[in-house]
């Protein structure tokens, strides 16, 4: 099910980061709901992003750091 009435929170800024926010809000014609809406979103999708990273990355093989360390040694990459 999706709600598509948006919601109300409330939500406390730093005094020179909501100054910020108003004069970007001024600036592009825009409302600071906007901005902090889309703020949200770009962080959500970069979390989305990250999980599907760790995700791939689960199924690779674990090396321990030593016999890495050691490996490099014996090819004389160190």
């Amino acid at each position: 099910m999706r709600e598509t009435t948006p919601k109300r929170a409330t939500v406390y800024f730093d005094p020179y980061l909501h100054r910020a926010l108003r004069l970007k809000a001024a600036e592009t014609d825009r409302s600071i709901s906007e901005l902090v809406n889309e703020a949200v979103k770009a962080a959500l999708a970069e979390d989305v992003s990250d999980i599907e990273a760790f995700e791939v990355r689960e199924k690779e093989t674990d090396y321990a750091f030593e016999d890495v360390v050691k490996d490099l040694k014996r090819r004389g990459k160190i």
